[in-house]
């Protein structure tokens, strides 16, 4: 079709205003970007109004009316390109709450020395920026009726999924409020760094790693080492659809991995028996191939500081016992900080602990003798180092008034 002078005319106009619009919003980006208030990635970023959590009061408009609209704190980590990795909360989210979300997602993004494909995870964390991700931590549980969930275009986390280190709902372990965020926050990390196969583009940075992840799980699908069940047939299929198979399947391995199924008595595997392991030793001897994919990237303990919820009252151990259900997880834990000002106490595990008191008088109990430890101070700290191999290990300690041993306590 042959185009008269005054189409081309108006043609030539539109083009001129979509390239005008297109080259001020790339302006507006470049100058923002790195400015102060700016992250690299033009986002607006109050720094002053972060309190000692790391947690603010204004969202970034940037972001959206959505998001300023509906939620009313702000935390964020930033990536080593100095983009910023956001996480939001509705307001019955506690502090502590947004605290342990951002702590796992720390975790999983801390680099790994020596494995395949987490010794530097730069390229993950700047792949999250870059694609401008949410972690949406929402009122409620996930049953349909909080109605920001389907406005927001991010990863939902929920309030009655949020366990934290010391509450009533970890110590517990009923799975009545099963702790999901390890689950949802590794989605958050899978699909926006990581990067998943199936979608016309490639949205992440790994896509070898993924390669090795959707081996695994087409294994464990095949095997029916995961999605276990004729009751969970119809879940595969809508899972397919979705292209969310790899997702789910590296979750399940990733809770049983990290112990959070070892207190469910409820029936076989985990993941209420999506998946045929429970614990970190069945992980390795019934799924081997999952075993070595989460090894390839993801640390074998819990790397970020846990923060004791203030209303514990008693012991909190990170050494594992049978007779503690909270101990599957809290074994891989090294490092806490208790809340609050009650009399606690810590039992330390193999790991190298520091570990920092509260207001209260606080106690931190060891395996063996007090002559088989040696005892130094490093200004307000002291070091405690356990001289037999392998069982209490090096542990710094702040804020804390007691050392039990198993002959004697000693005031420190």
């Amino acid at each position: 079709m042959k185009l008269t002078k005054k189409t081309k005319l108006i043609a030539g106009m539109l083009i001129a205003v979509a390239l005008a619009i297109t080259a001020a919003g790339m302006y507006k980006f470049n100058y923002l970007s790195g400015q102060p208030g700016y992250d690299v990635d033009g986002n607006e970023i109050d720094e002053l109004s972060f309190n000692d959590m790391g947690i603010s009061t204004k969202i970034p408009s940037s972001l959206g009316k959505v998001y300023t609209k509906n939620f009313n704190r702000y935390t964020r980590l930033k990536a080593p390109s100095n983009g910023s990795i956001h996480i939001v909360a509705q307001d019955k989210i506690t502090d502590v709450q947004i605290v342990r979300a951002r702590n796992v997602l720390s975790h999983y993004l801390t680099n790994y020395p020596g494995s395949k494909f987490g010794a530097d995870k730069s390229l993950v964390a700047n792949k999250i920026a870059e694609n401008n991700a949410v972690l949406c931590l929402l009122n409620g549980q996930d049953d349909g009726s909080n109605p920001v969930a389907n406005k927001a275009n991010c990863q939902p986390l929920y309030q009655n999924e949020i366990q934290v280190e010391g509450h009533d709902w970890y110590m517990k372990q009923d799975y009545e409020h099963r702790d999901a965020t390890f689950e949802e926050v590794l989605h958050f990390v899978h699909d926006n760094g990581i990067g998943v196969d199936g979608n016309l583009t490639f949205k992440g940075a790994l896509p070898e790693y993924q390669k090795e992840i959707r081996s695994a799980q087409k294994n464990g699908l095949d095997n029916n080492l995961w999605g276990r069940g004729e009751e969970n047939r119809a879940w595969i299929k809508e899972l397919t659809r979705e292209n969310s198979l790899s997702q789910e399947y590296l979750a399940s391995v990733i809770d049983s991995y990290y112990g959070l199924w070892g207190a469910w008595s409820e029936g076989e595997g985990g993941m209420r028996g999506v998946y045929i392991a429970k614990t970190r030793d069945e992980v390795k001897s019934k799924d081997s191939q999952g075993y070595g994919v989460v090894g390839e990237f993801f640390l074998p303990y819990l790397i970020y500081n846990a923060h004791i919820d203030a209303s514990l009252n008693g012991n909190f151990s990170l050494e594992f016992d049978p007779g503690k259900p909270y101990t599957h997880h809290s074994q891989y834990l090294k490092d806490v900080t208790l809340l609050g000002k009650n009399n606690n106490s810590v039992t330390v595990n193999q790991l190298d602990n520091n570990i920092t008191g509260n207001s209260g008088k606080n106690t931190v109990i060891f395996s063996g003798e007090s002559s088989q430890y040696k005892i130094t101070k490093d200004g307000a700290k002291t070091i405690v180092t356990d001289t037999v191999n392998g069982r209490d290990g090096k542990n710094i300690l702040s804020g804390v008034e007691r050392l039990q041993f198993s002959d004697q306590t000693i005031e420190n």
